[in-house]
């Protein structure tokens, strides 16, 4: 076995062991291998090793990446890529025409712009908001630090809710969020735990509105998240090694 794969299993053994700690299911939790910067060849030993969930942040890597792998693979290879970065509005296309889900849609004006692309090449994407729950400054998102409590947060949130529901092209299908760095544990689960009950309460307050999806954790905190409820965690370094 290779030590990419003996990664894999690792990390596949301790996403199920964290989920079997809350009674969850380990099948209801996706890993995607956060492929970024790393080139085409240990993504196809990622797909060898058994992975199919990737995760770009360069909208210009995932053009790149994806039609190079369809060249090697097929296009019918079952690999769903995600996109997990920040979009400049001038590459939002790029996200259009490559990503089967986008997780970090962190403004109205990139859900209107891809409104619009998806319409123009037929496509359909799937998306989840970015939520900024810990209020860390370095941190994008939508404002969501003081939810439970701030009506304007909680009609902000609502309103962009129902207008991505709107869209067409776009479907909402959750949250995202990302915790602080080298923070007790504690305050990483709070993190996890109110975004996934922000999640709850949108349902509640924007009728029809399914957020079930919660892209929470990474290699450092994937455990906690799962323990929370995420149903994705984005894994990289803990697959792949340090990057180059």
């Amino acid at each position: 076995m290779s030590e990419l794969q003996e990664r894999y299993q690792d990390v596949l053994e301790k996403m199920a062991q964290a989920a079997q700690r809350v009674g969850r299911q380990p099948e209801d939790v996706t890993l995607v291998a956060v492929t970024k910067t790393w080139p085409l060849e240990v993504l196809l030993a990622a797909y060898d090793a058994g992975m199919r969930h990737f995760g770009e942040n360069r909208p210009e890597e995932l053009a790149a990446k994806r039609p190079a792998l369809e060249a090697e693979l097929g296009a019918d290879n079952g690999i769903v890529w995600h996109f997990i970065g920040t979009v400049q509005s001038r590459k939002s296309s790029l996200i259009a025409d490559y990503a089967d889900v986008f997780h970090a849609l962190d403004r109205m004006k990139i859900a209107n712009r891809l409104a619009q692309q998806l319409g123009e090449n037929g496509r359909f994407l799937p998306v989840l908001l970015e939520v900024n729950v810990s209020g860390e400054g370095s941190k994008s998102g939508f404002s969501a630090v003081a939810w439970e409590t701030d009506a304007t947060q909680q009609a902000e949130l609502r309103t962009v809710a129902e207008t991505i529901n709107n869209l067409a092209g776009l479907q909402l299908g959750g949250l995202m969020t990302m915790a602080p760095w080298d923070a007790p544990e504690a305050e990483i689960r709070q993190v996890f735990r109110r975004t996934r009950e922000l999640a709850q309460w949108l349902e509640t307050a924007v009728p029809g509105t399914n957020l079930a999806q919660l892209s929470m954790g990474m290699t450092d905190d994937y455990q906690i998240a799962i323990e929370e409820g995420a149903t994705h965690v984005r894994v990289g370094r803990a697959l792949f090694g340090s990057r180059y």
